[in-house]
């Protein structure tokens, strides 16, 4: 799967609730490859950015999978874990606000407050319930993920706060939006 076949917005299934899956089949085990692939080919496209993960209904396919990458840190490692119904058990520590990003919203960041830690639990690619707690970048990024599974979307949680908006300047460097011009008068953004 290429970069091309990511969703953006305004797509309206960005907004919709993905099903649970009830059997990891086949066709699971691809949409996972398929996924992998698809954020790897976004990534190489992009030289100052990494893919931290992706969920399914981000290649259009409205299942309550998602794919967290191992290692934030170095871009030649380029594996993922998949992890099937997501879901936050309890949310802990404090509230941070920090830079998002998404594969689906074309130019935009923004600084968004989430949970420091939270316990999560999933299936596994082979259908085993797995627990475990996430802190700091690796919690946001799997806040974020849940977040598409249940239909919002990262500008979702700042639409109401016209500072919270950055576009990447050709440096890679995250650069104030103005708001009025770049993001108000791009209700495209808010369908």
């Amino acid at each position: 799967m290429k970069k091309e076949q990511i969703i953006v917005l305004p797509n309206p299934h960005l907004r919709q609730k993905s099903e649970k899956v009830h059997v990891i089949t086949d066709d699971i085990i691809k949409l996972v490859e398929d996924m992998t692939s698809a954020s790897l080919d976004w990534e190489n496209s992009r030289p100052h950015e990494i893919s931290a993960a992706l969920a399914a209904v981000q290649v259009d396919v409205l299942k309550k999978v998602v794919i967290v990458r191992s290692s934030f840190d170095d871009k030649s490692e380029q594996h993922f874990t998949p992890l099937i119904n997501p879901q936050i058990v309890k949310h802990e520590g404090t509230i941070v606000e920090d830079y998002e990003g998404c594969l689906s919203v074309n130019g935009v960041y923004g600084k968004v407050k989430r949970h420091s830690k939270i316990r999560v639990k999933a299936l596994d690619i082979e259908g085993n319930e797995i627990r475990f707690k996430a802190d700091g970048f690796l919690a946001r990024v799997i806040q974020h993920e849940i977040d598409h599974t249940n239909g919002i979307v990262f500008i979702d949680h700042i639409k109401d706060d016209e500072s919270a908006f950055y576009t990447l300047d050709e440096d890679g460097e995250l650069k104030p939006l103005n708001y009025e011009k770049d993001i108000e008068n791009n209700r495209i953004l808010w369908q």
